[in-house]
C-alpha cells in the first residue's frame, strides 16, 4: 500500500472514531434549539471558522434565519435567538467577547468544543463536544496524523453535515427544496 493510502486509512479512521464518540443527545438537543430559534448567529475563527461559515451556509439552504457574525447584515441577538460559536481548544478571546455579548442580550449560546473544561463552553447553554485533536493538544504522543487542529476541523464538517440531515428530516425539508435555496449567482 502507498504512503498516500495508509495516511488516507489512517485519517478516516480518525474521523471515523471522533464521529462515533459523539453524543446523540447533545446532537438531538441541538436540533431542538436550532428549530426554536428566531434568528442564529454563527462564529468562529481561522478555519474553525471556514466550518462555521459552511454551517451557516447550509442553515440558510434550510430555510433558517442565520448569519455569520461579522456580515454587514447580522442583526442583533435577543431573547429566542442562538448564537452558535466553535472554540475547538475551549478559548479563543473574540468568542469569548461574543458570548459575553449574546448572553447579556439573553440569546441562548451553544458551543462546539474539544475542550469542555475550556472557559468558552464552560459559559454557554450548551456545549456539543466534538472529540478530537485541536491544536491546543497536537504535540502529545498520541497525535493525529493529520497536522495541528484538522482532526478537529474535519470532524465539524462531517457532524454539521449529519446534523443538517437530522434538522431537514425534523423541519419536513426535502434536498429539492434545499436546492432551491441556494444562490443563482454564482
Amino acid at each position: 500500500m502507498s504512503k498516500y493510502k495508509q495516511q488516507a486509512s489512517q485519517a478516516l479512521k480518525e474521523l471515523e472514531t471522533s464521529l462515533m464518540a459523539i453524543d446523540e443527545e447533545s446532537l438531538s438537543t441541538l436540533v431542538k434549539e436550532l428549530t426554536q430559534a428566531q434568528q442564529i448567529a454563527v462564529y468562529g475563527v481561522g478555519r474553525e471558522g471556514l466550518m462555521m461559515k459552511a454551517l451557516t451556509m447550509r442553515l440558510f439552504h434550510l430555510g433558517m434565519n442565520v448569519h455569520f457574525v461579522g456580515d454587514m447584515t447580522t442583526p442583533a441577538l435577543g431573547k429566542g435567538d442562538l448564537l452558535l460559536v466553535s472554540a475547538g481548544p475551549g478559548y479563543f478571546s473574540t468568542v469569548h467577547s461574543l458570548v459575553s455579548i449574546a448572553k447579556s442580550a439573553h440569546a441562548k449560546t451553544i458551543c462546539f468544543t474539544a475542550s469542555a473544561d475550556g472557559e468558552v463552553p464552560q459559559m454557554c447553554d450548551q456545549m456539543v463536544i466534538l472529540p478530537a485533536q485541536t491544536m491546543k493538544n497536537d504535540t502529545k504522543a498520541t497525535n493525529s496524523i493529520l497536522p495541528m487542529g484538522s482532526l478537529y476541523e474535519g470532524v465539524q464538517y462531517l457532524f454539521y453535515e449529519l446534523l443538517v440531515l437530522h434538522l431537514r428530516t425534523s423541519m419536513g425539508e426535502t434536498p429539492e427544496s434545499m436546492r432551491n435555496r441556494h444562490t443563482n449567482l454564482e
